[in-house]
């Protein structure tokens, strides 16, 4: 669920900085981007739209049939909390109804260009409540690790897709070289840190102070280094407050990306490879997922075999 909820404010945010960049310049680029981040060329080439600002908004908030679409991700959110209704506050259930019912009622006229930043407002709106309402009124429970372990995987993940896509065709071996400032503004309000950025660094953009903040500033919620600290902390205060045996090959996976962050500054990662070393972490964000999932929740199998036994 938490998951679920996060990506669909991600994607609202992308969305939403793109359609902005748009107005000072048309890159069908830009727009392509998005499906890079969400590995979803190959599925949107099929529906036969072309890459620009209709095609990839519609595809992207109303798009049934897309499994990544804002619309599915809410969906499967809101059938997430209902399975869940009994553990979680009447507060969350409501609102994540509220959420699902409105954005269902949307037709593709509240997604004309005049329409659009509104909407994406609206829906990262929509998620920011849910966050506050989760934090006002989840029960401190083991439910509760399990939704803030989900909520930082998924920022972890973002951020480092973000990062692989957005610099993949940037001279990584030049970390001090300035970086266009209308680009590098878009790549940080899509992360939500751009006025963050500013504080840190008030003058100009450098290729490894940007790809610094987002991968490695610990004060910077949605930096790649924050995420795996917190998921680090919490998964070891989940198995000592429970005395759950679980999460042994997570918290090893978690140890080895925090030591990579630790030793390789920026300068150093870019002059490597940024790409592969993105790419590497999201590997073991995959594993982490995985692992989870299989020492506490019995893994895909047992729960599919529990269900035709049902």
């Amino acid at each position: 669920m938490a998951r679920y909820v996060e990506r669909v404010e991600n994607l609202a945010r992308i969305l939403d900085v793109t359609q902005s960049s748009a107005r000072r310049r048309s890159s069908a680029k830009d727009w392509a981007a998005i499906l890079e981040i969400n590995s979803d060329l190959e599925r949107f080439q099929k529906t036969g739209r072309e890459i620009g600002d209709d095609g990839i908004v519609k595809f992207y908030v109303l798009d049934v049939g897309n499994p990544t679409s804002i619309l599915h991700a809410l969906t499967a959110a809101r059938e997430n909390a209902r399975t869940l209704r009994p553990f979680i506050s009447t507060e969350m259930w409501s609102h994540l109804n509220v959420a699902y019912n409105w954005l269902r009622r949307l037709t593709p006229a509240d997604l004309a260009p005049s329409e659009r930043p509104r909407l994406l407002a609206t829906i990262k709106e929509h998620c920011q409540t849910h966050t506050g309402i989760t934090e006002g009124t989840f029960f401190r429970d083991q439910g509760w690790y399990f939704y803030q372990l989900g909520r930082y995987v998924e920022r972890a993940d973002q951020a480092t897709r973000l990062l692989d896509v957005k610099f993949h065709d940037v001279a990584t071996d030049s970390p001090t070289a300035l970086i266009d400032a209308g680009e590098a503004a878009a790549i940080l309000r899509s992360a939500a840190g751009y006025h963050a950025f500013r504080r840190v660094h008030p003058r100009g953009y450098i290729l490894e102070d940007v790809v610094g903040f987002l991968l490695l500033d610990g004060a910077f919620p949605r930096s790649v280094s924050h995420c795996i600290g917190e998921t680090d902390r919490l998964l070891h205060d989940l198995r000592l407050r429970y005395g759950l045996r679980g999460g042994n090959r997570a918290l090893e996976r978690l140890d080895e990306i925090r030591v990579a962050l630790d030793e390789r500054p920026p300068a150093g990662v870019l002059r490597a490879g940024l790409h592969e070393f993105v790419d590497w972490i999201q590997r073991q964000l995959i594993d982490i997922n995985k692992s989870l999932a299989d020492d506490f929740f019995g893994g895909p199998e047992p729960l599919q075999k529990q269900a035709q036994a049902q």
